[in-house]
């Protein structure tokens, strides 16, 4: 496994590349990356970055954004066949007849879609921006897509505007129900409950934090509790072990494990590296449309 490790890092230097990784991906591949985080973060530091290849430690709509952002890169994927569900569960078709019942609408776009998605959107968001980018449009009508958990939360937080819900979930916290917080509080009474909002709303108020995986990192590490109950996927332990060693973690349920995420290993980054195979493309027109959706998000999140 170190001569993996070493050769990958002789190949950042010759090929004057980056490693991007999700959270959700497996530890291994998290300690070889130059920068780990949610989809937010990871989509600045693509646009940042000053090397000519990114490699995306994550899934397909990671990877195409990063091209969208940085046509420029070489934008490399572990396993070409790592995707999200959701990414794909809503309809142009339907984003068309929203458009034209709602004459001020706001169509919303959580970032885990589709590049085509993004195309037909006013702006993107991610589950640690959704409040404050929702909360700053001018439009009174909001139509979110894909994830109708996290658009059910962020309406729950901007009470003042009129939302239409998309019937999109993540199949990794959708899953989950109260039943299995009550499981999970009974086995570790004196735990704080944090979770991700793509959970079910009866989930979300069982909560003492609700947050994106950055934030629900970000309110560990901080409090001065030592026991926390983790809802959401079960590759954000690493980071979490990694930086409060003495505090404990326990998963919500034990099987919140995303299958396309656990796709990306090690010999894979490896292979596609010194390869340059897994290699994202995305037609120009597409990119040109849906860039507009994406910029705003970085200008409204700031």
């Amino acid at each position: 496994m170190n001569g993996i490790k070493s050769r990958i890092e002789s190949l950042k230097k010759e090929k004057n590349a980056v490693i991007l990784a999700h959270y959700y991906v497996p530890a291994k591949v998290q300690e070889v990356a130059d920068y780990i985080g949610d989809s937010f973060y990871l989509s600045k530091i693509a646009k940042e970055a000053s090397q000519d290849t990114i490699v995306f430690c994550g899934v397909s709509f990671m990877g195409e954004s990063a091209k969208i952002l940085s046509p420029g890169k070489l934008v490399l994927m572990p396993d070409i066949t790592a995707d999200c569900p959701m990414a794909h569960m809503a309809q142009v078709s339907k984003i068309e007849e929203v458009r034209r019942e709602y004459d001020d609408v706001a169509v919303v776009c959580y970032i885990n879609s589709t590049g085509g998605l993004k195309e037909h959107s006013d702006v993107c968001v991610t589950s640690s921006n959704a409040v404050k980018i929702v909360k700053a449009l001018p439009n009174k009508n909001i139509y979110f897509i894909p994830d109708g958990n996290l658009g059910r939360y962020v309406a729950s937080q901007v009470q003042d505007k009129h939302f239409i819900f998309n019937d999109g979930f993540c199949p990794v916290h959708a899953e989950v129900c109260r039943d299995d917080v009550e499981a999970a509080k009974k086995a570790h009474p004196g735990a704080l409950l944090l979770v991700h909002p793509e959970c079910r709303m009866e989930v979300l108020e069982e909560a003492d934090y609700i947050g994106s995986t950055s934030g629900i990192i970000d309110y560990a590490s901080k409090s001065s509790a030592g026991e926390f109950i983790i809802g959401t996927e079960l590759g954000v332990m690493y980071e979490l072990e990694q930086k409060n060693p003495g505090k404990k973690f326990y998963p919500l349920v034990s099987g919140q494990i995303c299958p396309d995420m656990k796709k990306i290993t090690l010999e894979k980054v490896l292979k596609c590296m010194e390869e340059e195979s897994g290699a994202i493309e995305v037609e120009e027109e597409l990119r040109n449309s849906a860039i507009a959706s994406l910029d705003r998000m970085l200008e409204l999140a700031r």
